[in-house]
């Protein structure tokens, strides 16, 4: 399954507005996102209650995988929002 790690650019973390942005992007991708912190439980990166019961703030490192046909590409969509100051 493929993995990769972005940092979270926006000031407020994956909270409210970037949480509700992120889950949009997600929910549109052909597979199913999920997304933790290094020692944490995945969770869908499609929930916007499940991202902000992440904790995941500014400057956190999120490690985000997927799998299935089109899963690096919808890796590099979802990492560049979170890469993206949101606020």
């Amino acid at each position: 399954m493929p993995e990769r790690r972005v940092t979270v650019a926006s000031k407020v973390g994956l909270h409210a507005r970037p949480a509700a942005l992120l889950a949009k992007a997600a929910a549109g991708q052909p597979v199913k996102v999920t997304i933790r912190k290094d020692d944490g439980q995945p969770v869908e990166a499609a929930s916007v209650l499940g991202l902000m019961t992440l904790g995941a703030m500014h400057g956190d490192e999120v490690v985000l995988a997927a799998d299935g046909d089109g899963a690096d590409a919808a890796l590099e969509a979802i990492a560049d929002i979170i890469a993206t100051d949101l606020d």
